[in-house]
């Protein structure tokens, strides 16, 4: 972890998000700070200490999974976030239990390249200035000699060797880095160039050609696994098939600032140690890994099932050793699963926690429970956090020139508008203010971009023309809000 946090600094950053909740707040707090706890103990003891993993319990819309979510933001945590209704017991067609720590595996690797990346981006920086300069400002091409028969002696001699060697790649195309590299193969360089490339690159340095267009030659972007047998047992068919196949090379027009951006990421790629990377990344997941296992509840149960029907205890058993501490293999290499903080949660509203096989709820020793929202927690939701929903729908409509504001009165009628509607309605904690909000704003976000500069103000009375007839007609609201 790149910075520990104490409980009570860790619950204060959740309150930049989470409006109340603190029970939940304090428990994922202290769960997360024993991990630092975990590492000054002796080596000894330090392996039995196992995290104490924890059951969340609320209906949907309180805050469950931001909580999970923003606990991994904050302290820069792997974190993956699963249903477990997704998963089916072994010898069934669907998800193996297993791919929620490869899942995890994944987006530590990534977390660890992007850190490598940002350790080289300075050194980089200034090779792929250099090479922009270049594609900005292209050498002449050079005049080819007439060879009837398209190939001459030493290009025979330099493809019986590649096949000789067994490297296909370099016979096939595609793989000569060297040449994609460097703009200024097989081209000449005048002395008009050069002093034209100088004036670029005095530009390009202050700043003035970001919105200038130039073409790239980048690597063909590798298209996401097929969720297959093999992907499941950590095996990336797609990758080893890449080894075997010559890369391809493709063409991209962009703005400097993100062509910059592009060769940064390709020229840190080929000096990253990746075996490193990997061991790093193995490391991360074992001892600062989150899994989010949501829908919980769902899998609770111990009901009768019919031959050939998938069971809920079934999966239950399959998480339990995961959960438990296990070794899974992953295409990075081994990831041992005692010391990943395991979230469960779930409404049970038709379940309760005690339904669960009694192992799993052994491995769940913390358990708290969200409340539901009440009429002030809307209204604080829609005005404190730093990323509330008002705030977002300010900076959205100021993209059309509008300066759009809410008095609190009309804060406060959404916030009973979306209540009420709960209370009517079926319960869907804060999201029910999304919803409010679009039917409010609809007509605002459709005309934005023809009104040019205005100020624009939410009022009370605006709120209750927009929405106050369809809250009224019970029937209607079911399908609208």
């Amino acid at each position: 972890m790149t910075q520990m946090l104490t409980p009570k600094e860790i619950v204060s950053k959740l309150d930049n998000y989470i409006i109340g909740q603190n029970d939940a707040k304090k428990a994922v707090a202290i769960a997360l700070y024993n991990r630092y706890r975990r590492m000054q103990v002796t080596d000894s003891l330090k392996q039995e200490i196992t995290p104490k993993n924890l059951l969340m319990i609320g209906p949907t819309g309180v805050g469950k999974t931001e909580i999970a979510r923003r606990l991994a933001k904050i302290v820069n945590a792997p974190f993956v976030k699963v249903e477990a209704t997704k998963f089916t017991e072994v010898g069934y067609v669907g998800r193996d239990v297993e791919s929620m720590v490869r899942d995890l595996a994944d987006v530590a690797v990534k977390m660890e390249e992007d850190d490598r990346i940002e350790e080289m981006r300075s050194k980089v920086s200034k090779k792929v200035d250099k090479k922009l300069v270049k594609l900005l400002v292209p050498g002449q091409e050079k005049k080819q000699k007439n060879n009837d028969n398209g190939m001459n002696f030493g290009d025979m001699m330099s493809m019986f060797g590649n096949l000789q060697s067994g490297n296909i790649g370099d016979v096939l195309g595609g793989n000569n880095d060297d040449a994609n590299d460097d703009p200024d193969n097989n081209k000449d360089v005048t002395d008009k160039i050069r002093n034209e490339r100088l004036s670029v690159k005095e530009k390009l340095d202050q700043g003035l050609l970001e919105d200038e267009e130039v073409t790239i030659v980048v690597e063909e972007s590798k298209k996401a696994p097929m969720n297959d047998q093999m992907n499941q047992m950590g095996i990336d068919v797609g990758e080893m098939m890449g080894a075997m196949m010559p890369k391809k090379m493709i063409s991209r027009t962009l703005p400097v600032r993100e062509a910059r951006e592009v060769l940064i990421q390709q020229e840190a790629q080929k000096n990253i140690d990746h075996d490193a990377v990997y061991q790093a990344a193995i490391d991360r997941t074992q001892n600062n890994g989150i899994i989010f296992i949501d829908e919980f509840d769902k899998i609770a149960g111990n009901e009768k099932k019919q031959s050939g029907e998938v069971s809920r205890e079934g999966v239950q058993r399959d998480i339990l050793p995961i959960v438990e501490g296990s070794q899974i293999n992953t295409k990075y290499g081994p990831v041992n699963t005692d010391h990943i903080l395991f979230i469960a949660s779930g409404a049970f509203a038709e379940s309760k926690p005690s339904d669960l096989i009694a192992e799993l709820q052994g491995r769940f020793p913390i358990r708290v429970e969200l409340k539901d929202l009440t009429e002030e927690d809307f209204v604080q939701i829609l005005t404190q956090p730093s990323n509330s929903l008002t705030k977002q729908y300010v900076a959205l409509t100021r993209a059309d020139g509008l300066n759009l504001t809410f008095t609190q009165e009309s804060i406060e009628e959404i916030a009973k508008v979306s209540f009420d509607l709960n209370n009517t309605n079926q319960n869907i904690g804060a999201r029910r203010l999304s919803t409010v909000l679009e039917r409010i704003l609809s007509e605002i976000l459709f005309e934005g971009p023809d009104m040019q500069m205005g100020d624009v103000t939410i009022t009370q009375e605006y709120v209750q023309e927009r929405v106050g007839e369809i809250v009224s007609d019970r029937d209607l609201s079911r399908y609208i809000l």
